[in-house]
């Protein structure tokens, strides 16, 4: 009996351990949206990927948090580079007065909230948090 309870107890350590080892959950799925009087309907993640990175005025980009989850797994999987490599690029083009970053909002409520409010905006969220208050022109899985 006591065998066994030490094999359960190992195998339940193990399991914690590995657990550790895990990566953080990604986010289930990002969109990527604007305000709903836009004209703009469809758009591929890279062709969004040019307004958070200064390539584009043409909308007015709309940024989650600094440090937040989703605003990594936005650079990642959208701008295919780090939160520091967006900063830096926003860092020269501030320095050659060429264009001022994305404000940053605390939530995907305020960034809704800022992309209704402005029809040029365009923001990302949880695709979980979207209503009609705005519209979903890319989901990025």
């Amino acid at each position: 009996m006591k065998r066994i309870l030490r094999v359960a107890t190992q195998a339940a350590t193990l399991s914690a351990a590995l657990a550790t080892l895990a990566p953080a959950p990604a986010w289930a799925e990002l969109v990527i949206i604007v305000n709903p009087q836009n004209p703009a309907t469809r758009m591929f993640p890279s062709q969004a990927a040019q307004f958070f990175l200064g390539g584009s005025v043409l909308f007015t980009p709309i940024e989650q948090a600094e440090g937040s989850a989703i605003r990594a797994e936005f650079c990642k999987k959208v701008l295919e580079k780090t939160p520091a490599q967006v900063e830096a690029i926003w860092s020269k083009i501030v320095f050659t007065a060429k264009g001022k970053p994305p404000r940053e909002y605390k939530s995907s409520a305020e960034i809704k909230k800022a992309v209704s409010d402005n029809v040029n905006a365009i923001g990302y969220i949880e695709k979980s948090a979207v209503d009609d208050s705005v519209k979903v022109v890319a989901t990025v899985p």
